[in-house]
């Protein structure tokens, strides 16, 4: 799985993700960055990849562009079958909402819905008339069942972070992306998130994309993915050690 040309995923002929010479820079005027430069990566259906690699290497940056959250400048962004360099920002906002669920370290809950509100509100957005019924099923699966009217104040971090995976899976997305998911909790907390995770995803086939700078914890994914100075590069597990921060 740590073998292999940098970024590539020899497994599946029809990747879930593919990215070529994708181009990026953020910024205006003479504060303009390039972040990404000439990145290419082809992510299995199924997979679950570890991005890893110093601080402001382009590692969240490279999520953004896979979750149609930032264009890339130049270059092709294929994901689950679309083209998100031909889509507008109706029909990507559209394609995110079926296709992709998001994990942020800081959770980003709503803090006056519960949390069956949280979960049901990517649904809703989507017209589902299931939706409360769905988010509840939801809240459950991830423990929460007995914590469904409770606002995002009377959680713990480790119950918050709880929530947004539930609102994040309950759209049954072919992509979950997670960037540091457990960068705000305790180590404990954070281990029961990553399990949690990575059994729903192999539960339900789906591609797990992860940010995270703990090099054992990229190492249970299916490919790791190094990335450096807005490159992908060949992963090293001995140049890693020190980079973690």
């Amino acid at each position: 799985m740590l073998n292999g040309p940098a970024g590539a995923d020899a497994s599946s002929p029809n990747p879930v993700i593919a990215l070529k010479g994708v181009h990026l820079s953020l910024g205006s005027g003479a504060g303009r960055v390039h972040i990404l430069k000439g990145v290419d990566l082809t992510i299995g259906r199924g997979r679950s990849v570890g991005l890893v690699g110093p601080s402001g290497s382009g590692k969240s940056t490279l999520l953004m562009v896979m979750a149609g959250l930032e264009r890339a400048d130049t270059g092709e962004v294929e994901v689950a079958g679309e083209r998100l360099t031909r889509l507008g920002e109706d029909a990507l906002a559209r394609f995110r909402g079926r296709n992709v669920g998001i994990v942020f370290q800081s959770f980003h809950l709503v803090p006056n819905m519960t949390a069956l509100e949280n979960v049901a509100v990517p649904l809703e957005l989507a017209g589902d008339n299931r939706a409360f019924e769905k988010a509840k099923a939801e809240l459950a699966a991830v423990g929460l069942g007995e914590r469904l009217n409770h606002y995002p104040a009377q959680l713990s971090g480790g119950e918050q972070q709880r929530v947004a995976v539930a609102r994040a899976l309950v759209v049954e997305p072919a992509i979950l992306i997670a960037d540091e998911p457990t960068g705000n909790l305790d180590d404990a907390t954070g281990a029961q998130i990553i399990e949690l995770m990575f059994e729903a995803c192999s539960r339900r086939g789906m591609t797990l994309v992860l940010v995270t700078h703990d090099l054992q914890l990229a190492r249970r994914c299916d490919q790791v993915v190094r990335v450096r100075s807005g490159t992908i590069e060949p992963f090293e597990a001995e140049a890693l050690t020190a980079e973690r921060a």
